[in-house]
């Protein structure tokens, strides 16, 4: 697929497209999302609307079709406004393997870098495609929450993964065990 592809925060005025594009991710992967199909089809476009106005939603486009959507929110609180969210990834099927799930994380982390110290994501331990992509960008596994999402019966683990944005840390000194505390006292 030989496509140009834009990749632009969406608006409010974006607000038909985002919710086709949601509720066919909703649809398609419902084991993917913590909301459902039923849930969002049921609310009224100002909802989506007012969503894009409270979060960066990015969009990737070919033309006016929107194939691709990812977010973005800060957490909120005092002690947490240092990280962010990556949430409501999703490509459709006919339009991935080309790189826009990239793009679109890629555009996130750029838009997160001004704001967080750090982007957090979950994603279903059985989805290698994005936990591959996500990994490829730098993101770390640092847990997994059992049972997380259930979907007609069935739960679904999910992977926790984050991405440190912050200036490069100095490099640690080896742990301090006996063994190291010994090697230190006879470099001296």
């Amino acid at each position: 697929m030989n496509i140009n592809i834009q990749i632009r925060r969406l608006t409010p005025a974006d607000a038909a497209a985002y919710r086709q594009i949601r509720l066919a991710g909703l649809q398609s992967s419902p084991q993917a999302f913590g909301s459902t199909f039923e849930a969002e089809s049921a609310e009224p476009l100002n909802s989506f609307s007012e969503r894009l106005g409270r979060s960066a939603v990015f969009g990737a486009f070919c033309g006016a079709e929107l194939l691709g959507i990812a977010g973005f929110v800060v957490r909120t609180g005092v002690k947490e406004a240092h990280k962010g969210l990556l949430w409501g990834m999703y490509v459709s099927p006919d339009a991935r393997q080309v790189g826009l799930g990239r793009r679109l994380v890629e555009a996130v982390i750029d838009f997160a870098r001004e704001r967080v110290e750090l982007i957090q994501l979950s994603v279903v331990s059985d989805n290698e495609p994005a936990r591959r992509l996500y990994a490829g960008l730098g993101f770390v596994e640092y847990g997994v929450e059992k049972n997380s999402l259930k979907q007609n019966g069935r739960y679904y683990d999910e992977i926790l993964m984050a991405r440190d944005l912050g200036p490069d840390l100095p490099t640690l000194p080896p742990p301090c065990t006996e063994v190291a505390l010994r090697e230190q006292e006879f470099a001296k």
